[in-house]
């Protein structure tokens, strides 16, 4: 529920700040147009770049520091209006202060009301209408988010009310767990709490919820313990002191409380936002620049070996989903049918001459940018696997699947260490995974500028790529 949550507070943000700008348009255009009967010949001049960055830093620091994201997906109403006029005079107090320091004196009172004032309208409109839509799971673009409640009892039916009574947020219910409950009275029920393994490898849940009484804290445990092997996010209605740990993040759906268990950095929405702003501006940056290099490297590629330059395996991404990892082509096709299977190896004769220089240096590495900017990854995170590796670590690690909390990276905490390549030995297995864990525990901005100062400079980072 905390992942979906976040994308669409993301998605509400990028849409309030679009409507700003339109807002600032739609002034600028009717003073200059009405007002003083100039035409608009430079319409985006400095100036109004100038005051559009006013207005979107401004706004976007309010609403981080604000503490009030849950707003944008609670069906409260009052609250949220009242919370906008706040944010409005916050705004028009910080944007009047940056107009007069910026020393644009030719934009009168009515610039600085106008824009807000429309703005303040169209979000309100804006919402109403948008949250309804990301709730609707017909639509191609909703947030829709799929649970699995453990429990029938008064706490599952809090839970049930509550989705049905906020359907704009896209929560589906696909079932419910409980050993004693009869099965009637609208409750969908798939089984008793023993099913569990059962019903999470044959239905597609993104989270679960669990709602048993504290006197079932051995099944409790068991059902984390089975969620955690899977990478399957785990809810708990109401508070159990003796389950959760020093690792949790307590919050509100309605007057519902509900804790996350495991709590991490990036659960954190302003963590969430640097990361995916940076992301998004290193990975951009990243292909303008390197563009001649990966030019060349396809060039080389084609002419050394026949096949395409691209390697596109299926891997694992953020919550156990499979998208396609985009490489550069290091082995002859025939062999590289089997690269999915079958780890490589030093001097390994599947892979080309061009390859072995590519593997050396992970330049085969660099297209996996593009699946930064698609979403799929992110520029530093745990490795992504093979999937029958995966399937391997899963059975032999414990906690191994926690790894999905997170997207994978380009690049990691474990590879800048000295953990990346063969995975033949426990130590190699477990120092790959206690690596990873420690990163996604301990995440930071400063965590990843040294994870890719590392992958650059370090010694450790290419001593066992072949």
């Amino acid at each position: 529920m905390r992942v979906k949550k976040q994308r669409i507070i993301f998605g509400y943000i990028l849409l309030e700040l679009l409507l700003l700008n339109l807002s600032l348009l739609a002034v600028l255009f009717y003073k200059s147009q009405v007002w003083q009967g100039q035409r608009l010949d430079n319409f985006l001049d400095e100036g109004f770049m100038t005051l559009s960055l006013i207005y979107n830093v401004s706004w976007v620091f309010i609403i981080l520091v604000n503490g009030n994201q849950d707003l944008y997906v609670i069906d409260n109403n009052h609250q949220r209006i009242k919370n906008l006029i706040i944010n409005c005079f916050v705004l028009l107090g910080m944007s009047s202060t940056f107009i007069l320091l910026a020393r644009l004196e030719e934009y009168s009172l009515t610039v600085l009301l106008g824009p807000i004032f429309l703005f303040s309208l169209l979000d309100i409109i804006a919402f109403a209408i948008v949250s309804r839509m990301v709730g609707d799971p017909q639509k191609p673009f909703s947030f829709g988010a799929k649970l699995l409640v453990l429990g029938a009892g008064t706490g599952g039916k809090q839970v049930l009310h509550f989705t049905e009574r906020n359907k704009h947020l896209g929560y589906t219910i696909l079932g419910f767990l409980d050993d004693h409950y009869p099965g009637n009275n609208g409750i969908n029920l798939l089984g008793k709490i023993h099913d569990l393994p059962k019903v999470l490898d044959e239905k597609n849940i993104d989270e679960i919820v669990i709602t048993l009484p504290l006197n079932q804290q051995k099944q409790i445990k068991e059902a984390i313990e089975v969620a955690d092997y899977r990478g399957v996010r785990v809810n708990i209605v109401p508070e159990y002191p003796d389950l959760i740990g020093n690792r949790f993040k307590s919050y509100n759906l309605g007057s519902m409380p509900v804790l996350q268990l495991k709590q991490i950095p990036l659960d954190h929405f302003f963590n969430f936002i640097l990361k995916k702003t940076f992301d998004i501006v290193f990975a951009s940056f990243a292909l303008l620049m390197l563009s001649p290099i990966l030019l060349t490297i396809a060039a080389l590629i084609k002419l050394g070996s026949k096949g395409p330059v691209f390697y596109k395996p299926v891997r694992k991404g953020q919550c156990g989903t499979n998208f396609t990892c985009y490489k550069f082509r290091s082995m002859y096709v025939d062999a590289s049918k089997m690269a999915g299977t079958k780890s490589t190896t030093k001097d390994d004769p599947r892979v080309t001459k061009i390859g072995k220089i590519l593997r050396k240096y992970s330049l085969d590495e660099l297209p996996q940018f593009i699946n930064v900017l698609k979403g799929d990854m992110s520029v530093v995170g745990p490795r992504p696997h093979r999937l029958n590796l995966n399937d391997e670590f899963q059975q032999m690690v414990e906690k191994y699947m926690v790894r999905h909390y997170v997207k994978p990276g380009i690049t990691g905490w474990a590879q800048v260490n000295g953990w990346r390549g063969p995975t033949e030995t426990d130590e190699q297995k477990l120092e790959r995974v206690r690596h990873d864990l420690f990163y996604i525990e301990n995440w930071s901005f400063w965590l990843d500028v040294k994870c890719i100062w590392l992958t650059v400079f370090g010694k450790k980072v290419h001593q066992n790529a072949f």
